[in-house]
C-alpha cells in the first residue's frame, strides 16, 4: 500500500527528482497534458481533472504518514492536477503552454490569496487546493491574453 502511495503521490516517482521536484511535476504534467488535449474529448480532460483531485485528497492522509511530511515534496500529483487546471480551454500553442508553466509556477510558489490559507487545510485538501488556486490564477491570465490575441488578430497555436 505504501509504494501505491508513493507512486501516485510522485506522480510515478517523478517527485523523487533531487532537483525542483515541483517544477519537474508541473513537467511532467504537461505531457499528461500534451496526451489529453490532443487526443481526447474535453469530456475525458475534465475527468482526469476530477479523478486526479479526487486521488489527491484521499491519498493526502496517508502520504503525509508515508512521507512522516505535512505536503511533502515529494508529493507533486498537485502539481500536475495545478499545470491542467492552468491550461484548460487555451489553445493548444507552443506559447501557451510555455506561459502557462511560468505562470502556474510564479502563482504556486508565491500563493496569493487565497492560496495560502488554502494551503493550511488538514490533509490532502490543503495541498490540492493551493495548487488549483494557482492554476485557476494562471487560466484567468491565460484566457485575458487569448481574448487579446484574438482582439488583435494573433494566432498562437500548433495544429
Amino acid at each position: 500500500m505504501k509504494l501505491l502511495i508513493r507512486l501516485i503521490s510522485s506522480f510515478f516517482f517523478v517527485g523523487y527528482s533531487p532537483y525542483a521536484p515541483g517544477t519537474i511535476g508541473t513537467l511532467a504534467g504537461l505531457g499528461l497534458y500534451w496526451i489529453l488535449s490532443r487526443h481526447c474529448s474535453s469530456g475525458l480532460y475534465f475527468s482526469v481533472l476530477a479523478l486526479l483531485f479526487i486521488a489527491g485528497i484521499l491519498i493526502g492522509k496517508k502520504s503525509e504518514e508515508v512521507y512522516e511530511k505535512k505536503d511533502c515534496r515529494k508529493f507533486v500529483l498537485d502539481e500536475v492536477f495545478g499545470i491542467l487546471i492552468a491550461l484548460a480551454m487555451v489553445p493548444f500553442g507552443l506559447f501557451y503552454i510555455i506561459t502557462g508553466f511560468i505562470l502556474f509556477r510564479v502563482f504556486d510558489i508565491l500563493k496569493p490569496f487565497p492560496a495560502k490559507s488554502l494551503e493550511k487545510l488538514p490533509y490532502g485538501w490543503g495541498v490540492m487546493l493551493d495548487d488549483a488556486a494557482a492554476g485557476i490564477y494562471a487560466n484567468l491570465v491565460l484566457q485575458i491574453i487569448v481574448l487579446g490575441n484574438k482582439f488583435i488578430g494573433l494566432t498562437l497555436t500548433l495544429s
